[in-house]
């Protein structure tokens, strides 16, 4: 069935590439153009197909699939971000309390993606729900007397929030070997540790979601899909519409022909290579920032004797100095009904700001107004410059050394590297602070709302159905309050316009409503 469905797909990217439009175009402008076919642009297209079905709509992807950059499951670990393991979306504030404001909003808003993927499964765009969400335990894994002490006081901070319901915490040996066999067999019995587990976790592998939704999308007249189209240039016409530049590779004949589209809003979900098209729009809110490419290895086995040991995803704390991204953890992975275990990650670097880009993308991204505040990151940051370093040269053994701290029984032969995708971090040059690192993503849009990209990594993914929705609201502020959109969004999201966090009842329902329509 799934092989099929892969299948149609391919079917129906060549059917719609095959009408290539003239070179000079003469025809009034089509309503919005996707620029990068990965699962935010899936999100916003099914979004707009939902709440305009009228709307001719182009989505243009550089490559010859759709989701094969970050989207792509073996680009990413898969993690259905809801700050259950995470540590690094709480932190200690000065008084010594441990902040869970920024855990709250990321469980939110993993919520409203479960909560549109089951609404998809409902209307069968999605099928398939084990395709492309599973459930896998979330655990949090620490050793040493500080780290531990933080796990507690992190577990005391979040088990009376109902978002965080069911969370358990044990510094025992046993319980801990139950939850995580791998990571405790062999462990010296006089290390102490500490883990909290979560039983809702979730795998979720988003190039599968996002394969599904075109395939859907690319099934209407009024929706073209164009792969082998790589944007080249943006400008805005003396009407505010937009002349979207596009090179088209034509593989069988191996020729390249260039070509015109004007529309009235655009979307630059390209990943890494969003800020060079933000750049070239030559919209003033894109003189602000420039990116730091960041790319990661994993170690990966596909050991059945280990892959049915452990079933869980293991978070552990990140280094001093780290990202985000590179928090250590040993994941259960299932890709194409496969089940796998990922360590890592290990990060990378690259003057690619995508996995399939150019070794001249970060250098032409530099300019006169953005090069300063990268020099000033870098002078900020010296402990993440090190950590970089560290990391580069650190051989496979170095790694394996580092799973061993996370499963003390690993054979290095039972694994392999893997390098995964490309992730460009946010560097923005702050009026009173000069460049600052941002970890997040961020949505940037032109000063008139026609245009907007979204910039970052972290926790990008597992947040794009709430991320999608504040760029509805920014770029159609009158329609998302209209009646027909409020009357729509409604009944796609139980919690539209409402806070889960505080409300017991409305959780557990939507969580009861998801759970059965995905299959978890």
């Amino acid at each position: 069935m799934r092989l099929n469905m892969l299948e149609n797909t391919k079917n129906y990217i060549n059917l719609k590439t095959s009408k290539i439009a003239p070179k000079k175009n003469s025809n009034p402008p089509i309503d919005f153009v996707l620029i990068g076919c990965g699962v935010m642009s899936a999100t916003l297209g099914i979004y707009l197909k939902l709440l305009e079905p009228s709307w001719i709509i182009h989505a243009y992807e550089r490559l010859d699939k759709v989701g094969q950059e970050s989207s792509h499951g073996w680009n990413n670990a898969g993690t259905g971000h809801s700050a259950f393991c995470e540590l690094n979306y709480t932190s200690i504030q000065k008084n010594g309390k441990v902040d869970i404001s920024k855990a709250i909003s990321v469980n939110e808003s993993f919520e409203i993606s479960k909560q549109l993927w089951a609404y998809l499964v409902k209307k069968e765009i999605l099928k398939n729900p084990n395709t492309f969400i599973n459930t896998v335990p979330h655990i949090s894994f620490v050793w040493g007397e500080n780290n531990i002490k933080f796990l507690k006081s992190r577990f005391h901070a979040l088990k009376n929030n109902v978002l965080f319901k069911g969370m358990l915490y044990s510094e025992d040996y046993n319980t801990i070997k139950k939850w995580a066999p791998l990571v405790m067999y062999k462990r010296n019995l006089t290390q102490k540790v500490a883990a909290t587990y979560m039983s809702i976790g979730t795998d979720v592998n988003f190039g599968e979601i996002t394969r599904q939704i075109f395939l859907y999308l690319n099934n209407h007249s009024n929706f073209h899909l164009h792969v082998n189209h790589d944007v080249i240039n943006i400008k805005q016409n003396r009407d505010k519409t937009w002349k979207i530049h596009i090179l088209y590779k034509d593989l069988i004949n191996k020729t390249k022909k260039l070509i015109y589209i004007d529309t009235k809003y655009v979307f630059i979900g390209s990943g890494g290579n969003a800020l060079r098209l933000l750049q070239k729009s030559g919209i003033q809110e894109s003189h602000k920032y420039a990116g730091f490419p960041v790319g990661g290895q994993f170690l990966v086995t596909k050991n059945k004797i280990l892959t049915n040991q452990h079933y869980a995803k293991v978070y552990g704390k990140a280094p001093i100095g780290a990202p985000p991204m590179s928090v250590p953890h040993i994941d259960t992975r299932i890709l194409d009904g496969e089940k796998v275990l990922l360590f890592g990650p290990f990060a990378t670097f690259s003057s690619k700001f995508l996995k399939n880009g150019s070794w001249t993308d970060l250098f032409c991204s530099l300019t006169y107004k953005n090069i300063f505040p990268i020099v000033q990151v870098g002078i900020k940051n010296i402990s993440l410059v090190q950590y970089l370093i560290g990391q580069l040269l650190t051989s496979k053994k170095g790694k394996f050394i580092t799973l061993c701290k996370y499963f003390p029984n690993a054979n290095i032969k039972d694994w392999h590297l893997i390098t995964a995708g490309q992730r460009v971090q946010i560097i923005k040059n702050d009026p009173n602070q000069g460049g600052t690192l941002q970890f997040g993503t961020e949505i940037v849009h032109s000063s008139d709302k026609t245009l907007s990209a979204l910039l970052g990594a972290s926790p990008g993914a597992s947040t794009s159905a709430a991320t999608m929705l504040d760029l509805l609201k920014i770029m159609f502020k009158e329609k998302i309050n209209h009646n027909n959109w409020n009357t729509k969004l409604k009944k796609m999201f139980i919690s539209y316009k409402k806070n889960m966090h505080n409300n017991f009842e409305l959780t557990a329902e939507i969580r009861n409503y998801t759970s059965k329509l995905l299959d978890l």
